[in-house]
């Protein structure tokens, strides 16, 4: 084992987003010395749709953070989904592991609520601090540390580089991947790629309390061009504003090719009137980002490195949600590491460290699996047309595709549908 005198912590998190906050929330918490490095300083935006599925909200339970209205989140009941000539209201289900609700948060207040979060828990957080890549043991090759260097609000160098060691590091860097590409992980191309794109809007209606989804996005004029695959989305924030975006996806990563920007200005010239979103309404430029889906980089865990959130694809192929597999690696992963830590030997700390990786394969390999095939079938235009105009206007139908899609059902028990999928997941190979 490395010498703990020249260690500056027992683990070092890269990233202070949901993943690395939730990682070194949950590793201060297990009474390891924690280091959480973050680019940016607080508070700082991030391209996401803001809104929390239940499963989400289950993580955000665990960790003790305060989901009252007056810390300000705005609770949802449901999904509102509209497409084909269809309107139909989809109330999240009772279920004995996750909430029957909702959360939306922006994502400026959501970050900086988990980090101070974590470092209320006694992380250590260091922000402005930009990590450079890993440090590795001359021998063995094994990272034991990483290179950071302080940089101002622009991300302009602003000082000298510094060496952070510690027994073992999270990766939760977000799409770049630094610290993974690094270490030669690079991401594989047989993966789903998203694409989403938001701004926000002032609305009368930013206190709506459903989750609402738009199964059509047309190319071009609605009717006389092709159907994308993905949906557009407006979360109510409850604040005055509305964050509205929209996303696609591929089985490749053909998914960045589009021009979203274009297919938002067209899907906005067409978007109901009653949620007013006028030029005089829009707050900001619309802002994209890539999403890395189905576990697309690996292993998550190795030499010493561990991967958390987007760095390892963790956002789910079916709706775009990587905020609920960010919290629940973290979580996760510091259990792995608290274990792994009160070890006696090197290799033991190794076998709890990875287990790490078989957990979340087991959990989410076969679901991602599904997401995988489920992106193949929503390619084809003719497919989605299909979906959208037969699909929406059957209840039990529409009820499995919420499950589905929200990744929201019991794992084991509940009712007909929840087995259904369970079943299918366990099934599916994890690739």
């Amino acid at each position: 084992m490395e010498n703990p005198t020249t260690d500056d912590a027992d683990v070092i998190v890269v990233g202070a987003g949901p993943a690395g906050s939730s990682a070194a929330f949950h590793c201060a918490s297990a009474g390891l010395d924690v280091l959480l490095l973050e680019k940016a300083s607080f508070p700082r935006d991030k391209i996401c749709g803001d809104g929390l599925t239940p499963r989400a909200v289950a993580e955000l339970v665990r960790m003790g953070v305060p989901i009252r209205e007056q810390d300000g989140w705005i609770r949802n009941r449901g999904l509102r989904v509209l497409g084909g000539g269809h309107r139909l209201e989809l109330p999240w289900p009772e279920l004995s592991s996750y909430p029957s609700y909702g959360l939306a948060k922006a994502r400026t207040s959501f970050d900086h609520t988990l980090a101070s979060h974590a470092r209320a828990a006694g992380a250590k957080l260091l922000e402005h601090t930009n990590v450079t890549g890993p440090v590795r043991d001359e021998r063995t090759g094994r990272v034991v540390g990483v290179t950071a260097r302080p940089v101002d609000d622009d991300g302009r160098r602003a000082g000298d580089e510094v060496t952070y060691r510690a027994p073992v590091v999270i990766a939760a860097d977000g799409v770049s991947a630094r610290l993974a590409t690094g270490m030669g992980l690079q991401k594989r191309d047989d993966r789903p790629m998203g694409v989403a794109v938001r701004t926000y809007f002032r609305s009368p209606r930013h206190d709506d309390p459903w989750m609402e989804s738009h199964l059509e996005l047309w190319d071009g004029e609605p009717g006389r061009s092709n159907l994308m695959p993905g949906y557009g989305w407006i979360f109510s924030l409850g604040d005055g504003t509305v964050n509205v975006g929209l996303g696609s996806v591929s089985s490749t990563a053909a998914a960045t090719k589009v021009d979203y920007k274009s297919l938002f200005a067209a899907w906005m010239r067409n978007a109901p009137a009653e949620w007013q979103f006028t030029d005089d309404n829009q707050l900001g430029p619309v802002r994209g980002a890539a999403l890395p889906m189905g576990f697309n980089r690996g292993p998550l865990y190795g030499n010493g490195l561990m991967l958390a959130g987007d760095s390892a694809g963790m956002v789910s192929p079916f709706n775009g949600e990587g905020i609920a597999y960010g919290l629940q690696a973290g979580r996760v992963a510091a259990d792995a590491i608290s274990q792994g830590l009160a070890r006696g030997t090197a290799a033991g700390r190794e076998r709890a460290f990875a287990t790490y990786q078989r957990r979340m394969k087991d959990d989410l390999g076969g679901y991602y699996t599904l997401g995988r095939q489920f992106v193949k079938i929503i390619e084809h235009p003719q497919v989605m047309r299909l979906l959208t105009k037969h699909g929406l206007p059957r209840p039990l139908i529409m009820r499995f595709v919420l499950k589905l899609l929200s990744d929201c059902y019991e794992p084991r028990g509940g009712d007909a549908i929840d087995r259904v999928i369970a079943g299918l997941s366990r099934i599916a190979p994890d690739a």
